[in-house]
């Protein structure tokens, strides 16, 4: 057996497939490493690479002007960046903003479109998480309409913990506040009253989950059916 054969697949889009199909993709799949604050698209860019992370996780954003933009969605391991090459469409219509350090698989645009044409595999994994992302987009997008800051940033850190799959990470609240569209003095506060909840802790850009049960059980409806939604 080979190395190859052995290797767990981090990335569980990938792991969907069946192993022939994914031993084929692996001649134009690279290891690389994605590092915070790192651009991968910017809107109206060419999709040169899909990515698939690993233990990196992707935030998606719109632009509101040139000094505004909303996080509408966040990729991990459950999935890829560039899902708009197998809608056939071949410009970015976010920017892609590395949250988290780690590594990623990433594909060439013009190796992937041939991939995906030939492989029924490759189109349904696609399509599957196109649709889970697209109902991540409109409950994102309804929860910063209709929910408070607080309720908002408990989904966020949820979100982000079930990518790194771990309860540490870094986030300043001043990232924090791009990422919901709020200043950063009302992050803070939202943080302070979860910090004296005893649900998480935080210094000087690190944040810890303390009790994932009970900053569960203070979130908003929002992310238990984006967490549906994406494993079903």
């Amino acid at each position: 057996m080979r190395l190859a054969d052995r290797v767990p697949i981090a990335n569980r889009l990938l792991a969907a497939l069946p192993r022939a199909e994914y031993q084929r993709l692996l001649a134009n799949l690279v290891p690389v490493t994605l590092t915070f604050g790192e651009v991968l698209y910017e809107p109206g860019d060419p999709i040169k690479y899909v990515y698939f992370p690993n233990d990196s996780h992707v935030s998606l954003l719109t632009q509101v002007d040139r000094h505004h933009a909303l996080e509408v969605g966040l990729v991990g391991y459950e999935g890829m960046v560039g899902i708009g090459l197998a809608l056939g469409i071949s410009m970015s219509s976010v920017r892609a903003l590395v949250q988290g350090t780690g590594t990623a698989m990433r594909m060439k645009a013009a190796p992937f479109r041939k991939e995906f044409r030939q492989s029924l595999s490759l189109q349904r994994e696609a399509h599957l998480y196109t649709h889970a992302l697209m109902a991540q987009v409109a409950q994102t997008a309804a929860c910063n309409r209709f929910h408070l800051v607080e309720a908002r940033l408990v989904r966020w850190l949820l979100m982000t913990r079930d990518r790194v799959c771990s309860d540490h990470f870094r986030l300043t609240h001043e990232f924090l506040g791009h990422m919901l569209g709020v200043r950063r003095v009302g992050v803070t506060k939202a943080a302070r009253a979860l910090k004296q909840r005893k649900l998480i802790d935080y210094s000087r850009g690190n944040i810890s989950i303390i009790n994932g049960r009970g900053l569960e059980a203070a979130s908003c409806s929002c992310y238990e059916r984006v967490k549906r939604k994406g494993e079903a």
